[in-house]
């Protein structure tokens, strides 16, 4: 706990410039004598902390100072190393120079514990590529050109400014602003499927965020599938969604929209999922149900 307030005692101070004894006391709710206490810790621990008189004085560090490996846990180095060492699979050189240094500087070894790879199975490269290419958009806020193949089934091509890159439900997802629509939009990375990054630039502004009235726009979908379907439904569905009956049977209950992707998910589980409500979803699904039939049949 000491650990971790004399950090964020430092980054203050840098961010700040100064604070007085009262003011650190007050931020990290402890008493002034502690905060005196901590101030003698990180002295002690060679930051360059000082304390001035006077109506403009107050605890200062030494100009010039970089934060270092002192003020640093044993856990909350392995965590910056675990940090760098999980994304180094996007092909970035400069990852494993930083891990190195990083490791000579804390005078800590990366257990080599774990491995996140953005590409699918089978690919050769080109999802890791594309996240660099990405990456590189939000950071130094260039615009892209993509082509898209959207859940309207029209593929379509736009510029747009990428705000952030985001991992939810088993898939990369890109915020940005479209140019074309004038809004902000959500890309799934699986479908974008060309793009290039363009020399044009943009100013950063911060992508809004969801918000929980807009999942309860939705109305709630109640499913019921077989004992043995459960390793896709838990793929599928939060715990909390998913009620376990006596034989085994799963009810799954959960809002979402109901577009193109929902009725292709459902499409997917064939004859293991029963629409228990609401009553039209069951039509629509049947409806499609009996096209494809109508298509395939010989």
């Amino acid at each position: 706990m000491q650990e971790s307030r004399l950090f964020k005692i430092v980054y203050h101070l840098l961010d700040q410039g100064q604070a007085t004894a009262p003011e650190l006391a007050e931020k990290f709710e402890v008493s002034v004598r502690t905060i005196y206490r901590d101030i003698d810790a990180l002295s002690g621990a060679g930051v360059p902390v000082y304390a001035e008189a006077g109506r403009n004085g107050g605890i200062r560090l030494m100009k010039d100072f970089v934060l270092d490996r002192v003020v640093l846990s044993e856990e909350e180095k392995q965590e910056i190393l675990t940090a760098l060492q999980s994304i180094r699979t996007a092909q970035d050189g400069n990852n494993s120079q930083i891990l190195q240094k990083l490791s000579a500087i804390f005078r800590t070894e990366s257990e080599n514990w774990l491995e996140v790879d953005f590409s699918r199975w089978g690919d050769q490269g080109s999802d890791n590529e594309k996240f660099k290419l990405l990456k590189s958009a939000v950071i130094h806020c260039r615009e892209v050109r993509i082509r898209y193949a959207g859940s309207n089934e029209v593929t379509d091509e736009r510029i747009v400014q990428p705000c952030k890159l985001v991992y939810k439900s088993k898939a990369w997802y890109l915020k940005a602003f479209c140019t074309k629509r004038q809004d902000w939009r959500v890309f799934k990375l699986n479908r974008i499927l060309d793009l290039e990054l363009l020399e044009k630039n943009f100013i950063h502004r911060d992508c809004p965020e969801p918000t929980d009235a807009a999942e309860w726009a939705y109305r709630e979908i109640v499913l019921r599938f077989p004992k043995e379907m459960a390793y896709r439904v838990y793929d599928e569905f939060d715990q909390e969604q998913i009620q376990r009956q006596g034989d085994g049977a799963l009810i799954v209950s959960a809002r979402m929209p109901e577009d193109a992707w929902l009725i292709n998910s459902l499409l997917s589980f064939g004859t293991q999922v029963d629409v228990l409500s609401p009553v039209d979803l069951k039509e629509v699904l049947a409806e499609h149900a009996k096209l494809i039939y109508e298509k395939n049949k010989t």
